[in-house]
């Protein structure tokens, strides 16, 4: 797939704020400071599109960019961010999980991962709720450019053993880069594929 277009639209807390232009929607969502902005900023060819920032917990709405015109990627809050209040934890929780099950346009959620690290406890509870709930869902490892080939291979290969502790069928899985490109088109591929499928 190649990006012609990519521009924000709008932002909300609730399903029911979202743009009136219905269109199938591909969102991303991850634990704080995962490289999600990063990530979309190269998908979409734009690093001035979605907001980045060496501070976690950045993103606190859900943020709509329509692509060519046809979808839309929507940006998620990331989870999981110790150093805000409890309070703020429980607000975040409250707009994530009302978009990621009420949201009735969103045909693939996209939950990212740090490949430097396992997949830890906290991305394995929210994977277990989509589950519960019947959301699609892939995993993207991101910042594949901090490690070396082989790492990240052994590293992917970890976590699908963690992972296949709970799950029969693995879900599609992608391994980015934001600094070098890297699965930017296996990513935007995938997305064409299954934008075709529903057609």
């Amino acid at each position: 797939m190649k990006i012609s277009e990519a521009r924000f639209v709008s932002s909300s807390t609730r399903v029911s704020q979202k743009p009136s232009q219905k269109l199938p929607e591909f969102a991303f969502i991850g634990r704080s400071n995962v490289g999600k902005s990063s990530l979309i900023n190269m998908l979409c060819g734009n690093r001035k599109l979605a907001m980045t920032s060496a501070t976690p917990g950045k993103t606190k709405l859900v943020n709509h960019f329509i692509i060519n015109n046809q979808w839309y990627l929507v940006d998620l809050p990331g989870y999981g961010y110790a150093k805000m209040s409890q309070k703020g934890r429980d607000e975040l929780a409250a707009i994530i999980r009302d978009y990621v099950f009420n949201s009735q346009e969103m045909v693939m959620l996209f939950v990212l991962v740090d490949c430097r690290h396992d997949i830890g406890k906290i991305d394995l509870d929210f994977i277990a709720d989509l589950g519960a709930n019947g959301v699609p869902f892939g995993i993207i490892f991101t910042k594949g450019d901090k490690i070396g080939p082989n790492v990240l291979a052994a590293q992917i290969e970890k976590d699908c053993m963690i992972l296949s502790e709970q799950w029969e069928e693995l879900p599609p899985m992608f391994a980015t880069s934001s600094q070098t490109g890297k699965g930017r088109d296996e990513v935007l591929d995938y997305i064409e594929h299954i934008l075709s499928s529903i057609k």
